[in-house]
């Protein structure tokens, strides 16, 4: 009996070392932040992908995040590049693109550098900014401040401020603590007139609230967008008191709503569908584009795909 005990032993683990490991895919390419691994807020995503925005809009340079649960024991270096070769972060030609993958379950990062950035943004420095920014943050589980400080000093490297983020103007926060609601005042307008202007505001900001809390993914970000919509607009019809309560409401019951809609069936199959396919069809709108034709790839939320460039495995990996 412990004979062929032994032998079925053996028999398994010849097939499990047999058995194929399945290749870590490359994602769609939907936005300057992909965050397949879901380790970040929905206020980080989109603060980092306005700073990117802005950094692509001042230098040209194309820089891209991506979270990964797991890359099933492939390493990082050679993920990265198959990455940044799919997505072809840079302009062609400029080769200046740069890719920030974290990967949470394996305890990995790296940050990829294109051909062209390689002498700006140097392995040792981006093995700094890993080593002594994003690693310490990791390890305390904060991925949200860990990501945000990488992509700042990234940033910083590139425009050559080195890897301190600027400090913000004088007098830039006691003038924001300074303005407020006080004194904004519901204007005195006839029943009626607020009747009509309260259907047309409620009216569009309401349709964008639905369709955030129907759509994967997106919806955090229109969540974000809508907030300065819901504290403004509403004065001109309840006044100031009665938009406070309403942005209140909106910020509390967004959030719920979208935690029960999550569990029907239909909305985990759009999900999938977009991180899969890079579309799907929520009550009859289609979300997402064509996966097909490389560098034409597009992002929903901003337009944003990769201009061509490639990278000769520059950069600099770490681990927490």
């Amino acid at each position: 009996m412990t004979v062929l005990h032994s032998v079925l032993c053996a028999g398994w683990l010849m097939l499990a070392t047999a058995l194929p490991v399945p290749a870590a895919e490359v994602p769609y390419l939907s936005g300057r932040v992909v965050d397949n691994a879901e380790i970040l807020s929905a206020a980080i995503r989109e603060r980092i992908t306005a700073a990117l925005k802005a950094h692509e809009g001042r230098t040209g340079n194309q820089l891209a995040v991506l979270t990964v649960p797991t890359i099933h024991g492939e390493s990082v270096e050679e993920y990265a590049l198959k990455v940044f070769e799919a997505w072809q972060l840079g302009q062609k030609g400029k080769d200046n693109g740069v890719l920030l993958v974290v990967v949470p379950q394996d305890r990995r990062m790296r940050i990829e550098v294109g051909y062209g950035l390689e002498g700006t943004l140097t392995d040792v420095t981006a093995s700094r900014i890993i080593r002594n920014l994003m690693a310490p943050q990791f390890k305390a589980g904060n991925f949200d401040q860990g990501v945000e400080d990488g992509v700042t000093a990234i940033v910083a490297q590139l425009e050559g401020k080195g890897a301190v983020a600027a400090e913000p103007a004088a007098g830039t926060t006691s003038a924001a603590k300074q303005s407020g609601l006080s004194g904004i005042q519901a204007p005195d307008l006839p029943l009626t007139e607020r009747i009509l202007i309260g259907a047309f505001i409620f009216g569009i900001i309401g349709l964008f609230t639905f369709l955030g809390i129907v759509t994967p993914g997106m919806g955090w970000f229109l969540y974000v967008f809508l907030i300065p919509f819901w504290a403004m607009f509403p004065i001109v019809v309840v006044g100031t008191d009665g938009a406070l309560a309403l942005l209140i409401t909106y910020l509390i019951g967004f959030p719920l709503a979208k935690l029960l809609v999550a569990r029907a069936s239909w909305y985990e199959k759009a999900r999938n569908d977009l991180k899969t396919k890079g579309k799907a069809t929520v009550g009859g709108f289609t979300l997402g584009g064509d996966r097909s034709g490389g560098s034409s790839w597009s992002s929903s939320s901003g337009g944003f795909s990769g201009g061509g460039g490639s990278s000769g495995g520059g950069g600099s990996s770490g681990s927490w």
